[in-house]
């Protein structure tokens, strides 16, 4: 119900009749570990060339919890083998990306692959883990990987463009020739929406949106792409798209109770409705006045929850 939020709540309001009167009520909602952590792939596959360096770092996949709060803090842990090891980097939006390090060369003449298991643990009690197999083929050539000109690519885009439209562009660049200095582009471990939503091509990088963009929605994507070249080697980089709020949503006035007839000798004050408007845009797009229109003895109040209330004047 509360989806990725560490805190969550529901209010409503409650209506006491004769006399009417108005309370505001706020549950709030906690989280349980009822989700275990989970990787997108069940393989993960790495190419490493024999000549590459110790102290190397690859991107591993990252696993998602659907918990929130300390049940989706996730931990990983690494088969235990004398030539890799396994690091955190630190992304943003407080995130880890769990990396690979090479510690020490590669022989491709003595072993030409190997297998690994990444495990992530979430912090609930009891714990729940997930798994993903790493699978390493050490290659001959190609010692040069794509670089991206950013680490983190960021763009402001309105909600309600076009499919279509141009986000933003990246680039990487790789020193190697031919084949091995081709680079394609692609989504990394990104989430179901961001594939709905936009649309990365392969030869020039443009992200492009590919769905509608709703501000009320969501107000922020941040997601992984992938530059690898023709040899297999990759890099990543983040994106952050921050969709602008338009004003597309017009306030909608609901009369949640009604006192009819109201007696003649009803005392100035007294309720006669309870009314909900509500603007789902945010800011100033957001922000509503009432008024009344016509000639009646009655005029606009405020509840106690801050509905807007008819009471005679």
């Amino acid at each position: 119900m509360c989806g990725e939020s560490e805190t969550c709540s529901v209010s409503f309001e409650a209506l006491v009749h004769n006399p009417l009167n108005v309370f505001h009520v706020e549950v709030s909602l906690e989280d349980v570990n009822d989700n275990a952590p989970s990787f997108r792939k069940a393989v993960l596959d790495l190419e490493i060339g024999e000549w590459t360096l110790a102290g190397a770092r690859f991107p591993l996949e990252m696993a998602r919890d659907a918990d929130a709060g300390s049940n989706s803090l996730l931990s990983y842990q690494l088969t235990s083998n004398p030539s890799f090891s396994l690091a955190l980097k630190e992304n943003p939006g407080a995130s880890k990306q769990p990396e690979l390090v090479l510690e020490g060369v590669l022989d491709r003449e003595k072993q030409s692959s190997f297998e690994l298991v990444l495990t992530a643990v979430d912090g609930g009690e009891p714990s729940r883990s997930g798994t993903i197999q790493v699978r390493i083929t050490v290659a001959d050539l190609n010692d040069n990987p794509p670089v991206f000109s950013k680490t983190l690519y960021e763009a402001r885009v309105a909600e309600n463009l076009p499919a279509g439209s141009l986000v933003l562009q990246v680039r990487a660049t790789d020193a190697d020739v031919g084949s091995n200095g081709q680079v394609s582009y692609s989504f990394g471990d990104v989430p179901d929406d961001v594939l709905l939503l936009f649309n990365i091509d392969s030869d020039s990088g443009e992200v492009t949106t590919a769905g509608p963009l709703d501000f009320e929605e969501k107000s922020k994507y941040i997601f992984g792409l992938e530059a690898r070249d023709g040899g297999g080697l990759t890099s990543h980089c983040q994106v952050q798209i921050y969709i602008m709020d338009e004003n597309d949503n017009a306030p909608e006035i609901t009369i949640l109770s009604l006192s009819s007839p109201v007696p003649e000798d009803a005392p100035t004050g007294t309720v006669v409705a309870l009314l909900k408007v509500r603007d789902r845009d945010s800011g100033e797009n957001g922000q509503v006045m009432c008024e009344l229109s016509g000639e009646a003895p009655l005029s606009i109040a405020a509840s106690s929850g801050g509905s807007p209330v008819f009471v005679t004047d």
